[in-house]
């Protein structure tokens, strides 16, 4: 990942892909917390900059679409993308719902409540991965909610000799607290979802449909599923929360960046840059 400073003179986004826990949210899920444990007012400060600059936020977000609706609407959203990436929502009610590889009856999450999946991978996994309760018994059409650690290529051997290849488990960032129901050094957040479903793929869909510039759409996250969008939008930057993580996966581009700061913090330093400093 390469620094701000050799961002250059880029163009103001048209709209910015933004994830939502543990980036643009601090810990607990406030727009207001800051890493360490305080107040901070900048996220908020860069997303009005963003709107009276002309830009648009677009909530990305492994969320329900429920959940990041509301969100969506507090940070003045047009559109929102949930279940990251199975699920783009706009403002005139139409959703558009991305199955990936799945071709049966109903909808994914139900396919994988019908065959087990979520005690599959639970059982193969004791200690190591729990549901991401509470929110994994909300409503969902495409993906399962877990957390833990494991290496997600094993697990996806495991859904694939039962009979799930047509499944991903797909790491959607740290999560930094611990849960007395896990034996783990430290803990992710974990989709279950179609191949084929991801926040990349849904924010280029999503540009195709609204004609936007890709060269003016940028993304900020704190994950590897997050550093893929640098692979479809001009510019890519992960928060400093997030950026061990990002390296050791090994993913990289030229257009992906890291801030100095953490969590919005770290938003609002991407966000600084692409407008030019505007405080």
């Amino acid at each position: 990942m390469r620094p701000l400073s050799d961002l250059g003179g880029a163009a103001r986004p048209r709209a910015v892909y933004v994830d939502l826990d543990g980036t643009l949210l601090g810990p607990g899920g406030s727009l207001f917390a800051s890493g360490d444990g305080g107040v901070t007012r900048e996220a908020a400060a860069a997303v009005a900059a963003l709107l009276e600059g002309g830009g648009e936020l677009v909530p990305l977000s492994g969320r329900t679409a429920m959940q990041v609706r509301e969100t969506a609407r507090l940070l003045g959203g047009r559109a929102y993308i949930a279940e990251l990436g199975g699920l783009t929502c706009y403002e005139d009610g139409e959703v558009v719902l991305d199955a990936g590889e799945y071709a049966g009856g109903g909808s994914p999450h139900e396919a994988m409540v019908r065959g087990g999946v979520g005690g599959l991978l639970l059982e193969a996994y004791p200690g190591r991965l729990e549901p991401h309760a509470p929110w994994a018994f909300l409503d969902r059409a495409c993906s399962m909610l877990l957390r833990g650690h494991v290496d997600t290529a094993e697990a996806e051997g495991v859904l694939e000799r039962a009979g799930f290849g047509w499944l991903q488990v797909t790491d959607n960032g740290v999560i930094r607290r611990s849960f007395p129901g896990l034996r783990t050094d430290e803990v992710h957040a974990y989709h279950v979802l179609p191949r084929g479903i991801s926040k990349a793929n849904a924010a280029a869909a999503d540009m195709a449909r609204r004609d936007l510039d890709p060269a003016r759409c940028v993304a900020v996250g704190d994950s590897p599923a997050d550093a893929a969008l640098a692979g479809v939008c001009g510019a890519a930057f992960i928060v400093a929360n997030g950026r061990e993580d990002v390296e050791r996966t090994g993913v990289d581009a030229p257009n992906l960046y890291a801030t100095e700061a953490p969590y919005g913090d770290g938003f609002a330093e991407a966000i600084r840059a692409l407008l030019g400093g505007v405080p």
